[in-house]
């Protein structure tokens, strides 16, 4: 008999947290490809770079689809929680946290010191982890790699790889597959092959995933973008113009008739890893109220910071006379100033009851805005905005939401604080887009109250830190601005409570007067009585 201690609560198999020998192989496939990576990290000379890289990015591929086919299909169809809250990787345990420090530390390093990953500056060749990808970079678009192309590279890696896994583990329920399918086209095609198809058409045009909008797609409407975006006529001209329809018309759309779950889970790179390579991390992110409070502040300061920001990063390059561009810095605060009071009057006009008591925090944001842009213009000179150089201030834009916090923080800390801490806490375009669902989007997620029985799945698995349980129990629809359709909450709901629907804006809301033991003081209630 084995002495070994099992923390399982499970009576159908204590021992669900063992793997296969199978796995093992699997796991040691894995780890030969990573180790592949970190001798060329070190500088390893390999005799040939194009096939040690086929080598090292098949080799993981391979032992991530062994592993998950062993995992998954030698067992019935349907929900499976597989004691994630007794693995050390996945409830925050000293494998958590090692590569929790591995991830972040490889982001920092990529985005502030990619010059010990290899880079080349100067025209010097690169060495290093880098240069191991010169022979796939030089195939798809002629030019040496950079740390941008491996970073992309085993991302798209990543997504495919545990697109599957997370395939075979939702094998039950077809929305989860399409919706994979989905997120692994749009990185592969949109985000890696056609950005560099696009440089071999023509070497001028700046690096642009077609599926990234603004505020995510912060890098658009910079000088040095915009400037080789109109130098290659038409072309460039059709992009920009795209890039702005897409923020202003067809996101609004798409969003009142699906919901933000058709940009957040279908098509977005940083949605499409956190579902496939973050999902054994869902279970993680906090369903406080305190963590609900500083999400809903957080993510709106950073949706302001990067109005500002976007707008000063464009008003740094435009000029006062009408001579040097018809688009003037006056006319354009104007125009910026004019578009936000346009969207806040509207909301309050027509969607007062929606917003209720957040409106207050609404005319704050929108008045602190407006009073920035006008300081702005006012005290903004030649070179310099808020008193800050106008260089600096386009790079910091960048810096900040770019780098620090959807690189580092975003995905480093998927083992400490989910798969979606960005979405959650950082990502503008989830505060636009949840703006839109909040307000009016045809989307919700239905419950049948009489056949919840409390046990709690879909809370767990919800990434976004929405309570659903909660609703659930109460038979009232879940609207909120959060929530990006993932759908796993319906997908391991045992009793089929949760319905995924797009339905008319009657009757979207539901709020109930059913009261529960968490919803009030039931002694208190009597003696009001």
């Amino acid at each position: 008999m084995s002495n070994k201690i099992n923390h399982s609560m499970s009576l159908a198999k204590p021992d669900a947290v063992d793997i296969s020998n199978k796995q093992k192989v699997a796991l040691a496939l894995g780890i030969i490809g990573l180790f592949i990576l970190t001798l060329a990290l070190f500088n390893t000379n390999f005799p040939n770079q194009g096939l040690f890289l086929t080598l090292s990015l098949g080799l993981i591929t391979l032992g991530t689809i062994i592993y998950s086919r062993e995992a998954y299909l030698t067992k019935l169809e349907g929900i499976k929680n597989d004691g994630v809250w007794f693995k050390s990787i996945s409830s925050r345990g000293i494998w958590g946290w090692i590569v929790g420090i591995i991830l972040t530390t490889f982001y920092i390093v990529l985005y502030f010191f990619p010059k010990y990953l290899g880079l080349g500056t100067d025209g010097a060749e690169n060495t290093g982890l880098i240069s191991l990808f010169d022979p796939l970079s030089n195939l798809l678009s002629g030019r040496p790699a950079s740390q941008w192309f491996v970073y992309g590279t085993l991302y798209t890696v990543a997504i495919l790889a545990f697109g599957n896994k997370f395939i075979l583990k939702y094998r039950h329920n077809r929305y989860q597959q399409i919706r994979t399918v989905s997120v692994m086209f749009f990185q592969l095609g949109f985000a890696f092959l056609i950005p560099e198809f696009m440089y071999v058409m023509n070497n001028n045009l700046p690096y642009y995933d077609l599926k990234s909008m603004w505020p995510l797609n912060y890098y658009l409407f910079d000088e040095w973008s915009v400037n080789s975006f109109l130098s290659n006529g038409n072309i460039g001209l059709a992009l920009i113009l795209f890039g702005i329809i897409t923020i202003f018309v067809i996101s609004p759309i798409l969003t009142y008739k699906f919901g933000k779950r058709w940009y957040c889970s279908w098509v977005c790179g940083c949605g499409g890893l956190a579902e496939t390579a973050g999902d054994s991390f869902r279970q993680l992110s906090s369903k406080k109220m305190s963590a609900w409070k500083l999400e809903r502040w957080l993510i709106h300061t950073v949706l302001v910071f990067s109005v500002v920001m976007t707008t000063a990063m464009i008003y740094t390059y435009l000029g006062y006379d009408k001579n040097d561009f018809w688009l003037t810095r006056g006319l354009f605060i104007a125009l910026v100033i004019g578009f936000l009071t346009l969207v806040f009057t509207g909301v309050m006009f027509f969607k007062d009851k929606e917003f209720g008591k957040d409106a207050k925090y609404g005319a704050i944001g929108f008045f602190f805005v407006i009073t920035l842009l006008l300081i702005m213009h006012f005290t903004g000179t030649t070179n310099h905005i808020f008193y800050i150089k106008a260089g600096a201030l386009r790079s910091a834009y960048g810096l900040y939401i770019g780098s620090i916090f959807s690189g580092v923080i975003g995905t480093g800390f998927y083992p400490i604080l989910g798969n979606r801490s960005w979405c959650r806490f950082g990502c503008p375009m989830a505060a636009i887009l949840g703006f839109q669902q909040r307000l009016f989007s045809k989307f919700r997620i239905t419950t049948n109250g009489g056949q919840c029985i409390s046990c709690g799945n879909c809370s767990n698995s919800c990434e976004m830190g929405i309570d659903v349980r909660h609703y659930a129990q109460k038979g009232e629809n879940i609207v909120r601005s959060s929530c990006v359709g993932c759908g796993i909450c319906a997908a391991v709901c045992p009793r089929g409570v949760l319905k995924l629907e797009n339905d008319s804006m009657e009757g979207r809301i539901n709020p109930t007067e059913i009261l529960l033991g968490n919803d009030v003081d039931l002694m208190d209630l009597v003696n009001k009585k």
